[in-house]
């Protein structure tokens, strides 16, 4: 494998370019799509160079425009990536969710037609689950969708649909037969968000900022050979759609600042509590800061432990309610030692007396707040832990 690395080593000195190398902020994550913004043009250099490799996808198949990588391959080139500390050059629902279900479930034609798309990053979508009445009771969703010769005929609405208005296509859960029990009768499709009768309007949040929607459809089509797998059998690539998510969402509680800056965090508290010996002045702020560390490194190691023991499927399990449950906490908690940081540096809103930094850090503080609902609520995962990882009665 050392030949390999050398390689990827090269590839990546020749072709990521110097200012990709470095965290960057989320202004400057970079979602692909058909309306994909760049804030500094070799961002889109760096998305190309990685989905013309297959690297943005790095395990998928090179049929479908993926890498092809092993899984010690992919070790190997994401220790790399981090060794330089490259950005993200794409971030993608369609990487992190709909892609892993298409392999799985979808047909030959599906994947042909949408995995190299999202690879490429031409393609940015959305996820249509939620609804006003269905949120942790997902199954009982009622928006219709009605064979009328090749196209459903898709009439409903969701809420909290993630970039919904800025979106390309969504994957959407649809009711599909009313009269048989709720878990049987809903389907999974994928439809252009472009259609006519699709509406979505942004939600303003908390923290100032909208990127869910309310979804509205009216009268929408969608081809029925948009259909993934069979009709009203729906669930169980909804469920399993669920765990890839949740997994995504655990990513969470490993963020952090790339290894050049790893004490970043410890020299802005020093900066706002001052410093004694070297060290934080304020003892327990120096503690948490210690203790979320400890738990983030503990949190990656077990999460690449799992990686590594699961050997024989790259499926989710179960256990990726674990995940999400602990990585959200811990994203939570890393915001809140934030604030703890900046004092009364960390009340501001908008005015002269405050960084943008310490704004920034104020608003993402109440978006992390979500954490804990987006992709299924705390109390679901702790309801699935005990029922499919512990095994306990009902």
């Amino acid at each position: 494998m050392e030949e390999f690395r050398n390689d990827v080593r090269h590839w990546l000195a020749e072709h990521c370019p110097e200012t990709m190398r470095s965290k960057g902020t989320e202004e400057d994550w970079v979602w692909g799509g058909k309306r994909a913004t760049f804030t500094h043009p070799d961002a889109k250099v760096w998305m190309d160079n990685m989905g013309a490799k297959g690297w943005t996808c790095p395990t998928w198949p090179r049929e479908y425009g993926g890498g092809g990588l092993t899984r010690e391959e992919n070790r190997i080139l994401q220790d790399e990536l981090a060794r330089i500390d490259a950005r993200a050059p794409l971030l993608s629902f369609g990487i992190s969710m709909l892609g892993p279900v298409l392999l799985e479930f979808g047909s030959e034609a599906q994947k042909r037609e949408h995995l190299p798309k999202i690879v490429r990053g031409e393609i940015r979508w959305c996820q249509g689950y939620s609804e006003p009445g269905s949120g942790s009771d997902l199954a009982s969703l009622q928006t219709r969708a009605v064979l009328d010769g090749d196209e459903y005929v898709i009439n409903g609405s969701k809420t909290w649909t993630s970039f919904a208005h800025l979106s390309d296509w969504i994957f959407c859960l649809v009711r599909t037969d009313p009269d048989v029990p709720k878990h049987d009768g809903i389907s999974f499709i994928l439809f252009d968000m472009t259609s006519k009768g699709v509406a979505a309007n942004p939600i303003q949040l908390i923290s100032g900022s909208s990127q869910f929607c309310e979804t509205f459809f009216d009268d929408v089509r969608a081809r029925r050979d948009n259909l993934v797998g069979e009709v009203n059998k729906g669930w169980p690539i909804a469920k399993r759609l669920l765990q890839h998510e949740r997994n995504m969402v655990a990513g969470m509680g490993t963020q952090g600042a790339p290894k050049s800056q790893e004490h970043a965090i410890e020299n802005q508290a020093k900066k706002y509590t001052g410093e004694v010996q070297g060290k934080i002045a304020n003892a327990d702020l120096r503690d948490k800061i210690t203790r979320h560390k400890m738990n983030s490194k503990a949190f990656s190691l077990t999460l690449r432990r799992s990686a590594l023991e699961a050997k024989t499927s790259s499926a989710p399990s179960p256990a990726s309610s674990m995940f999400k449950y602990y990585g959200t906490e811990q994203n939570k908690g890393r915001f809140e030692v934030m604030m703890d940081m900046l004092g009364a540096q960390g009340l501001g809103w908008d005015g002269d007396g405050f960084l943008e930094k310490e704004l920034s850090t104020t608003r993402s503080w109440l978006r992390s707040k979500a954490n804990s609902i987006e992709g299924g609520t705390s109390e679901i995962q702790l309801n699935i832990i005990a029922k499919r990882v512990l095994e306990l009665p009902d």
